[in-house]
């Protein structure tokens, strides 16, 4: 449908993904961020195996790589955090909190770096530079002055090392308590849910080699151009050897419809690009498990004709006897699953499901690859075992070419849960503290990062202690959460920049300064490494190069360590042995994780080590020892509801963005220029609804019954989009006022900002008299 307008800032996206495009946006980024001289050291330096780890995303790095192993998205990320910017004591003394609270979170961050550890004073409204003994000091007394262990939240950011995280996990235990808020709670924890359930690991089954070898990949609610650009050699890769990408999401993502690569001298001065998903798919926001239980439904058909014609069946008969349970009961649920019901949930035809199912049929070996639009429902943790049902029917887990890629977001949120960072610790975890550190770990379940909001809130919660992250901006509710913070006794955040969490004032404020990933980390015994896990369980050793933004920055082991031992005056963990030297603290993570064995000798290996993976050989570690189909009831992402509502919000990031970091106010794969205010829409849609490009509309969350609550996000101006009917999108984090705090997978815990019912609210003004026609 043709649109004539000239809303400010929106305007179509002609090219591919990657190109000139992303090097004019690395060139960008470095100039307004770093120095050449900086650029230079950095960049070169970035995902090598004598460098450092992108502090962006979790995607592996190649055996043989290039000079160049990174991103648009990871250039953005280091300028980011090697900027040549300062927030210093001086500007917090020109600034008071209340001040800078107006402002937004582009706008803070690019302050540039803490220099110094501060402390809130009240009487001036400013934050005030403390010693960092005197800030150890003074916290550790206030920990021990709680009663309870229980009312302290120990949260945890995905970039923090293995080193740093199994030291948080280690001071929090010891200290008495399980709470462990993380990110993983806001982006994958149905993922580390739902897949031990199915397949005994709560971690895909896939190596990077495997995507070699596969004939079929399926990418299901994920936006590898934001999100994982570097994901698009890789499937620029799969696409030329001629294998099948198929892209199903309710937007259309540049990203997963053509790529030139800018390591490719060919395509960038030829313009051209790769096609990489041959078909795409647009599936209704919340019709993800729809869309799966037609396409079994499929398979279940093609099979049992395949067989009454004597030919071989679709379903792998072998495999699901020898190694799998309770298919029977998965045929009986899909068989009880109508059709009408599915098309409509769904939002796709009949034809489109059939399809699907017969290029998954007719391939050998299928990679399904997942992102947080299959995990930020309510029913997160089912729709992801809905994914791994469809994988055990073929046999596509644990053979090459085949498996479960679930696509984390920061560069270690896999590697923090793997040493400790759960509130739900296995009782093994448990008895290897003990028995390693000769103290008793406490064995009561702890909160999550909607449970920690909920006990702050309701004033069971005294402390929270962030090491780095975003969570107040980044957790749903903010009219809740923020209010709920500003009730806390004390609150201390280690952070590399500024951001709004940190403005949000308890009683005792602490604001400490860390070392980035860029950055040199010198001890007692030399310069550290640290170590991260990817998406795919390969364990590798980070080194920074770069000297430190400030002569007062402390590495984030060493400031648990500080806090640790200020805090607990009879230790029995020797905080400066680890500290002084690294390969003591990975000595103590082997000895509590024996899947880490010869752990400092192993990350000396260019590319690091590959942690055992039990489903990728087919072993299952369930209580049956086999692998289990698990039934999803019903096929509704919104249990709130029996009915499928007119129209259903996702929240998305933008392609300046990173998690709750913004990087610029562009989002330019989805043509939007220097603003957020935006809501995307179908032609459909909007013409139903008599919208115009550019109109502005406000936005209101309806409740179970489909009435209108007081959750509401005003002025959004129009955007029409290639998308899925019955669906609309808004950026994250601001839409998160649409999303209750009690609107969380009961499962997983994880919020469900992907599947939140609105209706539209015309407003007055417009931006344009373009007209849709």
């Amino acid at each position: 449908m043709k649109q004539q307008n000239k809303t400010i800032g929106i305007a179509p996206y002609g090219g591919s993904a990657g190109g000139w495009g992303a090097l004019k946006a690395v060139a960008d980024a470095i100039r307004g961020q770093m120095s050449v001289k900086q650029d230079v050291i950095a960049l070169f330096k970035v995902n090598q195996p004598q460098g450092f780890d992108c502090p962006g995303c979790a995607w592996p790095d190649p055996q043989h790589g290039s000079s160049f192993e990174f991103c648009e998205n990871g250039a953005k990320a280091v300028s980011w955090e090697a900027t040549s910017k300062r927030t210093t004591p001086e500007f917090f003394s020109a600034h008071t909190v209340s001040e800078l609270w107006q402002r937004n979170a582009f706008e803070l961050e690019g302050e540039g770096r803490l220099t110094h550890p501060m402390k809130y004073d009240a009487a001036t409204d400013t934050y005030q530079p403390i010693e960092w003994e005197t800030a150890f000091r003074e916290i550790g007394e206030k920990l021990q002055s709680y009663e309870d262990p229980d009312s302290v939240e120990f949260y945890t950011s995905g970039r923090a090392s293995n080193e740093a995280a199994f030291l948080w996990q280690l001071f929090a235990r010891e200290y008495g308590t399980n709470n462990f808020p993380d990110c993983s709670n806001m982006c994958h924890e149905p993922t580390s849910v739902g897949l031990p359930q199915s397949i005994g690991i709560g971690k895909g089954t896939i190596e990077l080699e495997d995507f070699d070898h596969c004939d079929l990949v399926l990418c299901i609610g994920h936006n590898p151009g934001t999100n994982h650009p570097r994901m698009l050699g890789t499937l620029r890769e799969v696409s030329k050897r001629g294998a099948t990408i198929v892209a199903i999401n309710p937007l259309r993502e540049r990203g997963l419809e053509r790529f030139t690569s800018p390591q490719s001298p060919v395509e960038m001065l030829s313009l051209s690009s790769t096609t990489l998903a041959s078909t795409y798919y647009k599936v209704r926001v919340g019709g993800d498990a729809a869309m799966l239980k037609g396409v079994m439904k499929c398979l279940l058909v093609m099979h049992e004709r395949a067989l009454a014609a004597g030919e071989p069946g679709v379903l792998d008969e072998s495999f699901i006897s020898e190694h799998t349970e309770g298919f029977d009961a998965l045929k009986a649920d899909l068989d009880a699953t109508d059709w009408p019901h599915i098309l409509k949930v769904s939002g796709m035809t009949f034809e489109e499901i059939q399809n699907i199912a017969h290029l998954y049929a007719k391939a050998e070996r299928t990679i399904i690859c997942y992102g947080m639009g299959i995990t930020q429902h309510q029913y997160g943790t089912q729709n992801v075992q809905q994914i791994a049902n469809l994988l055990l029917m073929r046999g596509n887990i644990g053979k090459k070419g085949a498996g479960i890629c679930p696509l984390r977001g920061h560069s270690n949120v896999q590697g923090d849960r793997t040493v400790g960072i759960t509130e739900i610790p296995p009782q093994s975890l448990l008895d290897n503290l003990e028995k390693v550190f000769g103290f008793k770990p406490p064995q009561k379940h702890g909160h999550g990062a909607v449970q920690a909001i909920q006990a702050i809130r309701d004033g069971h919660s005294k402390a929270l202690l962030c090491l780095g992250g975003n969570l107040a901006e980044a957790i749903s509710d903010p009219q809740q959460t923020f209010e709920a913070m500003r009730k806390l006794d004390l609150v201390v955040h280690m952070a590399t920049k500024l951001n709004r969490s940190h403005l949000l004032l308890g009683k005792h404020n602490y604001l400490l300064p860390v070392l980035g990933r860029t950055e040199i980390d010198r001890q007692a015994s030399g310069e550290q490494s640290v170590t991260v896990e990817d998406s795919m369980s390969m364990v590798h050793a980070s080194r920074g190069s770069l000297k430190p933004a400030s002569e007062w920055l402390k590495s984030e082991p060493a400031i648990v360590a500080g806090l640790a031992k200020a805090t607990l005056p009879n230790t029995k963990v020797n905080w400066d042995r680890m500290i002084g030297d690294y390969s003591f603290i990975r000595q103590a993570i082997e000895a509590v994780f024996p899947a880490f064995e010869d752990f400092n000798r192993k990350i000396l290996q260019p590319g690091g080590f590959r942690l055992y993976n039990a489903a990728s050989e087919r072993k299952w570690l369930t209580p049956s020892g086999k692998a289990q189909f698990k039934i999803m009831q019903g096929i509704n992402e919104d249990p709130r509801s029996l009915k499928c509502h007119d129209l259903v919000l996702t929240t998305l990031r933008s392609h300046d963005q990173y998690n709750t970091t913004l990087y610029g106010l562009n989002d330019r794969y989805r043509g939007v220029t220097g603003r957020r205010d935006v809501l995307f829409i179908s032609a459909d849609e909007a013409e139903k609804r008599r919208l115009r490009v550019g109109d502005k509309v406000h936005m209101v969350a309806l409740d179970p019954d489909g009435k209108q609550t007081s959750r509401r996000l005003d002025n959004l101006t129009i955007v029409v989009y290639d998308m899925a009917p019955g669906s609309v999108a808004a950026y994250y984090p601001e839409a998160n006022v649409l999303v209750p705090l009690d609107s969380f997978d009961t499962e997983s815990g994880i919020p469900a900002y992907k599947s939140i019912p609105v209706a539209l609210e015309h407003a007055e003004a417009t931006e344009t008299s373009g007209t849709l026609r």
